[in-house]
């Protein structure tokens, strides 16, 4: 593939990106972001990183355990998402998931022309939505790792039920915009609200983007499809907490609990995407499992090893 411009990346800490070129669409030109940095033991294992919705790649410890491993890590920032956000963009939309597959297929194909022949591929939230799919769709990782995939949406039965209703919208306002998210989630994580995270608020703003119908319409033809049951060949971990918050004010069972998706979800989807698959409850998690309290995540990041160290 062509060399790309490598650039230091607004992380610091060794940390690298390129940007990958990408095909346009309705907002015009597309690129994503890959962000890496090399262990600093000779390897040719690696792993690729997919950040959920409204997010992008700042979660540096991840990177820390992952390298100390012996892993080269690697992240992208998806196309509208972060790094990858450009003026006059609808921020972290999508007509459909399948389109992230052309940047996660630059991504390894990088991360090969890199040297490394061995990759997992690890997905939070709508990333592991994304990754799920992706993996299904081709075979060309070794493992794959789910951080509280969105496997199905947080609301009651009846909405459920009908959700197609509500996603036969986009087809007709795509840029129609949803009752947003809660708040609450972003503020127990931010260190200038209630948490102990930096990361960029005109990213990963605590007010949050807009929903936009036609992205939903594009999560739920992902989740119909992946609870129709998909076949993933590689060994997969998916991980999630084992209690949800669903109260509508801010409560501190948020710092304890996934105060964006049902834990219950998961566990169910989880039996319907491969036939070698390990369900890890977590004690006590937050939605980004690596973002719980320390004592939390460390459970986080050793399951994470033992699981690698058994493959």
């Amino acid at each position: 593939m062509e060399k790309a411009k490598i650039n230091e990346d607004i992380l610091g800490k060794g940390f690298k990106n390129i940007k990958l070129k990408l095909d346009d669409d309705k907002d015009g030109k597309q690129h994503a972001t890959l962000v890496f940095r090399n262990s600093n033991k000779a390897s040719k294992k690696a792993i690729l990183y997919v950040h959920g919705f409204i997010d992008y790649f700042f979660q540096t410890e991840l990177a820390d355990k992952f390298n100390d491993w012996g892993y080269n890590f690697y992240a992208v920032d998806l196309r509208k998402y972060g790094r990858s956000l450009m003026p006059n963009q609808h921020p972290n939309y999508i007509d459909n998931i399948h389109q992230y597959f052309e940047e996660i297929d630059q991504s390894i194909d990088q991360i090969h022309a890199d040297g490394n022949t061995s990759i997992s591929l690890m997905g939070h939230s709508t990333g592991g939505l994304t990754t799920a799919l992706y993996a299904h769709h081709h075979n060309n990782i070794d493992a794959l790792i789910l951080n509280s995939p969105f496997f199905e949406i947080n609301v009651p039965p009846l909405v459920i039920s009908i959700s197609g209703i509500i996603a036969s919208i986009g087809s007709i306002f795509p840029y129609g915009t949803m009752g947003g998210l809660s708040q609450h989630y972003p503020e127990s994580l931010h260190k200038d609200y209630k948490g102990e995270w930096d990361f960029s608020t005109d990213w990963k703003p605590p007010t949050n983007f807009p929903t936009y119908y036609g992205w939903f319409k594009a999560i739920r033809r992902a989740q119909k499809e992946l609870q129709a049951g998909i076949n993933i060949k590689c060994p997969i971990l998916v991980m999630y907490s084992d209690k949800s918050y669903k109260g509508k004010s801010w409560s501190d069972d948020i710092y304890t609990a996934d105060g964006v998706l049902d834990v219950e979800h998961i566990a169910k989807y989880a039996n319907t995407i491969g036939n070698n698959i390990t369900k890890v409850e977590i004690k006590d998690g937050v939605h980004d499992l690596v973002l719980s309290t320390i004592k939390v995540r460390n459970q986080v990041y050793t399951e994470i090893k033992g699981w690698l160290d058994s493959l």
